[in-house]
């Protein structure tokens, strides 16, 4: 998120060491608020949550973990074999060739096992993996699709892309590397028995740097858990602050905050990079160390074992058995720690999804919910108070009655209620009290995708999806025919336009529909809108961002539009409002005024002055629209 200082003045975050640790301190309460909403404690029941996704593909992971059992097999008995070689050439003088022939063609088979076993595993494990993390993908989006808007409105996009997509990759991480990490365990626990029985006396001496090894681990496991959460937190504050800039790039070069906004952008980048370099010297650490502790036992093992066959109480080929496995032994054990970082962090990730995936769908439908095929369009506010947050309403008590293909204007100034108003009638957010009824049904007692289908919204900004003109009108209704989807366009005044497009209807729209204007994509909206022949339409500010001109064509077909449809229509243009029955005035979340827009104007009320104040250089509009 875009900091700014308190004081309101970009100026103010250039003053120094005192300005960036405010400014460190802001991003800081970020985080804090992200785990407030998410939280951070190390959750041990991911995993089991996670095997959930795996468990359809468990038989390709049965074969996988197979094939990874059969390759560390393999890469035990590569030592046995070549030991067993050392020793069989001496006896290539005494007529021992047939066995040191045999011997050799034992170690090509195993080698040949090797190979297939290792390429099995990878195809195995990286087919599971992205099955898997396919269907946690799309878990994950479905779910974000119903989560209450109360929810959304206090989550940035930004970190809810890093869960989506990184957090979802680490946990496919995590998925490819516990099957590695069951080899390595298998391989360190069958190099400790061979080695004992190879000589017990050289393998527990060669052992005997181990308890070392479990004492630093000891020491450094709780630190660098912290660190790796660390990072993975500061990486869902930069995705936000990154997603918004990208954004509000328009608004911030029209206000010449390039430079304030890149040094803001900057202390998130350097906290998160902080992050990664504390989490990279932990994941580091243990390398070395291992690497040292692998020299001290192939010193214990030249040494000692050396002695031991100059004595000749051990041969040759047990010696070199002996190099090769501790060099293995270690290779487990500097792999699972270098796993350790990635498991770490597939834990933060794993909780931070399973934690989205558990916020609960605060709207649901009630078992018995009602499908009208039809509705007639009538609606009533009874008693309705309601707020976004507890103990803080935005609505007090609100009543009022729509009659079936009645327009009712909703004005105010801002903050007075109006969009909250219509927020509740589609059930965006369930209310704290009193009932809203649509033909003197509550709206708790329809299924959502009812009111989806019969009730329709046209907003201030148009939102169009990624696609063609034809698919976005069609978006609502996919079971609207060309007919239907070219009529509606021709009813709200938007083919014309369509028609001169490249491609007609199958024009490609960009993300929002920037290539087209505000004025078209506005009547494309209305066109959707109709195509769902929705019986209650709401307009939110819908002529609000479009100049003279196009606000004329919007308002001729924003009276099509209604034609036999009850409206709610919140506005702040004259040609809307006075186009209405009836006209109710808000203030402070209380209906103070209701009435027609001659009366109120005599009446002197709070109407009047927004009247006087706003509306009023709207008058000549008005008139050439109504003649339309």
């Amino acid at each position: 998120m875009t900091v700014i200082d308190s004081t309101g003045d970009p100026t103010s975050d250039t003053t120094g060491a005192a300005s960036q640790k405010k400014l460190r301190a802001v991003v800081g309460s970020q985080i804090s608020r992200d785990e407030e909403i998410f939280g951070a404690a190390f959750d041990r029941k991911v995993v089991r949550r996670f095997m959930g996704f795996v468990r359809p593909y468990r038989r390709a992971l049965a074969f996988a973990i197979l094939a990874v059992l059969t390759f560390t097999a393999s890469q035990l008995a590569i030592p046995l074999v070549v030991r067993r070689v050392i020793d069989d050439a001496v006896l290539i003088g005494n007529g021992g060739e047939g066995l040191l022939t045999l011997t050799l063609i034992v170690f090509g088979a195993v080698i040949v096992i090797n190979y297939a076993a290792n390429w099995l595993q990878d195809w195995l494990v990286g087919w599971t993996g992205e099955r898997v993390i396919f269907d946690l993908r799309r878990a994950m989006f479905s779910h974000m699709q119903r989560i209450a808007m109360s929810f959304m409105d206090r989550t940035e996009v930004g970190r809810m892309m890093s869960r989506l997509q990184s957090d979802v990759n680490s946990l496919q991480e995590f998925l490819d590397n516990s099957i590695t990490a069951i080899g390595d365990i298998v391989l360190l626990l069958g190099i400790v028995v061979i080695m004992l029985v190879l000589d017990f006396y050289l393998g527990l001496l060669t052992l005997s740097i181990v308890p070392t090894l479990f004492f630093v681990r000891l020491v450094w496991l709780p630190r660098a858990r912290r660190a790796f959460r660390r990072a993975r937190e500061t990486n869902s504050t930069l995705n936000g602050a990154l997603a918004e800039g990208i954004r509000a790039v328009r608004t911030v070069q029209a206000m010449r905050r390039e430079d304030v906004n890149a040094r803001l952008f900057n202390i998130k980048a350097q906290d998160n990079l902080r992050a990664h370099l504390r989490a990279a010297k932990f994941a580091q650490t243990m390398v070395p160390i291992v690497d040292s502790l692998t020299g001290v036992a192939l010193a214990i093992v030249i040494v000692l074992g050396g002695t031991f066959v100059l004595d000749g109480d051990l041969d040759i080929g047990v010696i070199v058995a002996f190099v090769f496995y501790v060099q293995r032994f270690f290779d487990p054990i500097r792999s699972l720690t270098m796993q350790y970082s990635v498991m770490q962090r597939a834990m933060v990730s794993g909780q931070r999804i399973f934690e989205v995936l558990d916020v609960p769908l605060a709207i649901t439908d009630k078992p018995d919910a009602a499908h009208p095929a039809e509705i007639e369009g009538g609606v009533e506010f009874r008693n309705v108070t309601f707020g976004y947050e507890s103990n803080r309403p935005v609505l007090h008590d609100i009543n009022f009655k729509i009659a079936p293909g009645e327009t009712v204007a909703l004005v105010g100034p801002t903050g007075s209620g109006k969009t909250s108003i219509t927020a509740l009638l589609h059930r965006f957010y369930e209310i704290w009290e009193g009932s809203i009824l649509i033909d003197g049904r509550d709206v708790r007692d329809y299924s959502k995708a009812s009111l989806s289908r019969h009730v329709s919204m046209v907003l201030q900004d148009p939102f169009l999806f990624t696609g063609t003109i034809y698919e976005n009108i069609r978006f609502n209704n996919e079971t609207a025919t060309r007919e239907d989807i070219i009529n509606a366009a021709e009813v709200v005044g938007a083919h014309d336009f369509i028609m001169k497009l490249p491609d007609g209807y199958e024009t490609m729209l960009v993300e929002m529909g920037r290539n087209l204007s505000l004025g078209q994509r506005q009547l494309l909206s209305f066109a959707r809108a109709l195509a769902v022949n929705a019986k209650i339409l709401i307009l939110d500010e819908a002529t609000a961002s479009v100049d003279s001109y196009t606000e004329r064509k919007i308002q001729i077909a924003l009276k099509r539009l209604l034609e036999g449809r009850t409206g709610i229509v919140i506005a702040h243009r004259l040609a809307t409002i006075r186009g209405a029955n009836r006209i109710i005035v808000l203030q402070d979340g209380r209906i103070v005024e209701t009435g027609p827009h001659k009366e109120l104007i005599e009446s002197h009320g709070l109407y009047a002055r927004l009247h006087a104040y706003n509306y009023a250089s709207f008058d000549d509009a008005t008139a050439d629209i109504d003649s339309d």
